[in-house]
């Protein structure tokens, strides 16, 4: 099926020149499988000698070795003029053959059981060209090839589009986080809804909200909940899977009603200062007294959902806090973060800044589903269509 196995060009990368493109495997996605666009380079060596390693139409890229070894790419002319790079194995493939219908062969259970024992080394993994060459698999007439590698490509490109638009909307949530709210020292948002023009007010947070100090007497609650910095509020089996708490003995812990707002003094990549976020499991259940719980009133729960979702407040906690003892924890009294500034402006406006950010992330979840359920369908066509 394939006229040659070929290893890639053993060139360093260098600033991208505008037009000769340079793949190496950590360019290559390892959900979609297609050429990330973002950082470009180009090979650094004499291109004039290096026409054997640019790609055409049909080539198909496998990295030979590595925790990637088994990853493949199929060459579009949409991607440009493209060369591999060293670690990577060109596959020409046979004009009788398809190598859409190829390169799918290469996403199914049985390439990656092939990948799994075939790649084992003493060090590290790896599949030479000869290894690759003797993946077996079933092939029907070159026009049920073609048929099969369109619809399957169709759905590649489906499920592009939706990761793109999930992208665009993320961007977009962000942006908007940045400009409609207040920076710090300033009382306007640079972005406003029309008919809005007063200043906003700065308010502490005590004085929108109470602490939560109701304790979860004679374990009335037994769900332990815990506050993820990606995730929001989620049960805590299912974040860690297992039980951190025991359920016997809960009557320590703090009760978290519907809407009630946490922090976690926990600091990541994703919450440098810890995260604050909403209860929207809809039920109640109970958490730590490591947490800070508290329970808002005068203030639009949407509205102060999002505006903790922004890095402004961060300021505050930097200020007012420390990194802590450990250095996983942030460290602030609650007489001090109590007294956090939250820029408020009318109801009003609280409302319709709350509204759009709510629609963006319901459009977000929406094609998130697309997306899933695009996922799965090819998923059970990989398993259905190909023997």
């Amino acid at each position: 099926m394939v006229e040659s196995f070929e290893y890639g060009l053993n060139s360093s990368a260098t600033e991208y020149d505008g037009e000769n493109k340079y793949i190496r495997i950590t360019d290559i996605d390892d959900s979609s499988r297609e050429f990330i666009q973002a950082g470009l380079t180009s090979p650094n060596t004499d291109l004039e000698k290096a026409d054997n390693y640019l790609l055409k139409h049909g080539d198909i890229l496998f990295a030979r070795t590595g925790a990637s070894v088994g990853k493949s790419y199929r060459y579009h002319e949409k991607d440009g003029k493209v060369y591999y790079a060293g670690f990577l194995i060109r596959a020409r493939v046979k004009s009788e053959f398809d190598s859409e219908f190829i390169f799918q062969n290469t996403l199914t259970v049985s390439y990656d059981n092939f990948v799994r024992i075939t790649s084992q080394r003493s060090g590290q993994p790896g599949i030479n060209a000869n290894e690759y060459a003797c993946f077996e698999f079933f092939v029907p007439s070159k026009h049920e090839q073609s048929q099969i590698g369109k619809l399957f490509r169709q759905i590649d490109n489906t499920i592009a589009l939706h990761q793109r638009k999930l992208e665009t909307l993320k961007q977009l949530k962000k942006g908007f986080l940045q400009k409609l709210f207040p920076k710090n020292q300033e009382n306007v948002p640079e972005i406003r809804f029309a008919n809005f023009q007063a200043e906003w007010e700065q308010r502490k947070l005590d004085e929108i909200s109470d602490k939560v100090t109701e304790k979860n007497i004679n374990n009335e609650f037994t769900e332990t909940l815990t506050n993820s910095a990606e995730y929001g509020i989620i049960n805590q089996r299912e974040f860690f899977d297992k039980d951190i708490s025991n359920k016997k003995n809960l009557n320590g812990y703090y009760v978290v009603r519907k809407d009630d707002f946490v922090y976690n003094p926990r600091i990541s990549n994703y919450a440098p200062v810890g995260p604050i976020k909403r209860n929207k499991l809809g039920r109640t259940g109970v958490m730590s007294p490591l947490y800070y719980i508290f329970r808002t009133h005068n203030i639009d729960k949407t509205f102060l959902e999002y505006y903790f979702d922004t890095t402004i407040w961060h300021r505050f906690m930097k200020l007012q806090g420390d990194s802590g003892a450990r250095a996983d924890r942030f460290a602030i009294k609650d007489s001090v973060f109590k007294t956090m500034p939250i820029p408020s402006p009318s109801i009003e406006e609280q409302e319709k800044i709350g509204c759009i950010f709510k629609v963006i992330d319901d459009t977000v979840a929406l094609h998130q589903k697309k997306l899933e359920q695009l996922q799965l369908l090819k998923s059970g066509l990989l398993q259905k269509m190909f023997i």
